[in-house]
């Protein structure tokens, strides 16, 4: 299935996409695709709803906004130089561990949302990322096979990022992360059911038309199972948590010469099976 939200920002309701590629409302049946509907099992609840009562549900019509597809998570972990090609061009060796840092819940925006450039700001760089969101709480699990059983759904998410509040000010990479609109998600969740082919999806990202990432999941150096299990062992994920798994190659401050994002810019991110986003950058 594809789960979808609609509606204005902080108002959002729940919904699906149909056969037919329509946005239909199940906001009569679910209150969010929020922490409670996945730690409850509203999964599968809403996989046998469905079986009868889709075509009952009302259409959407296209002119309303699409949020973000899954409510604010609980928590954002992202995962950095988790693509061998990605490290290659940074010139950087290949963590043995996963690189982890957070990234605050609030940045999360929908598809088509505008980023806001910060005020202050010179290096506001593009990532395309593959998004997993957490179904079930994971805590010391004891491998991999137990931690897919804890994955709902993949989508799109935005790894918006300001170089330089990100390295050129203290060493911390929170608040080169955490700006408003830092974290488009969508435009759908992949229920993992129908996503079988995780560890190759094609990921590609272009600014103004102009292709500047292409890669694939293929290069990861860990995967989403291995990634839920290793972060298992250090805190305990949450039902609606997100993890952005890193990113491929082309980002802009590992280009020569450096490109970074300006107003009036427009990103348009794919990720094979989970959509298109398209963002506009404008002022803060």
């Amino acid at each position: 299935m594809k789960l979808v939200r609609f509606g204005n920002p902080g108002h959002e309701k729940p919904g699906i996409i149909d056969g037919d590629g329509r946005r239909r409302d199940c906001s009569s049946l679910f209150h969010d695709w929020d922490s409670g509907f996945f730690r409850n099992g509203g999964l599968n609840e809403l996989k046998s709803l469905m079986a009868n009562k889709q075509e009952s549900l009302p259409v959407v019509p296209d002119d309303v906004r699409h949020g973000p597809c899954v409510a604010r998570p609980g928590k954002i972990i992202c995962i950095g130089l988790n693509y061998s090609d990605h490290a290659a061009e940074a010139g950087l060796e290949m963590p043995k561990e996963p690189m982890i840092f957070l990234k605050a819940p609030n940045t999360t925006v929908g598809p088509y949302d505008d980023i806001l450039l910060p005020r202050r700001s010179s290096k506001v760089d593009w990532e395309v990322e593959l998004g997993v969101i957490v179904g079930q709480e994971a805590r010391y699990l004891p491998s991999e096979a137990a931690a897919e059983e804890c994955i709902a759904g993949y989508c799109i998410s935005h790894d918006v990022s300001e170089r330089s509040f990100q390295f050129d000010r203290g060493g911390q990479w929170t608040k080169g992360k955490s700006c408003d609109t830092f974290n488009p998600l969508g435009p759908w969740l992949l229920t993992r059911d129908e996503c079988s082919n995780s560890a190759r999806l094609r990921l590609s990202l272009e600014v103004n038309g102009v292709p500047k990432q292409e890669g694939s999941t293929a290069t990861m150096a860990f995967g989403p199972a291995a990634l839920i299990h290793y972060l298992s062992q250090f805190m305990t994920l949450e039902a609606g948590d997100l993890i952005s798994t890193g990113t491929p190659p082309g980002v802009g401050f590992a280009r020569k010469p450096q490109e970074f994002l300006r107003e009036g810019d427009v990103v348009t991110l794919s990720i094979e099976g989970l959509g298109i986003q398209r963002q506009m950058c404008r002022l803060a």
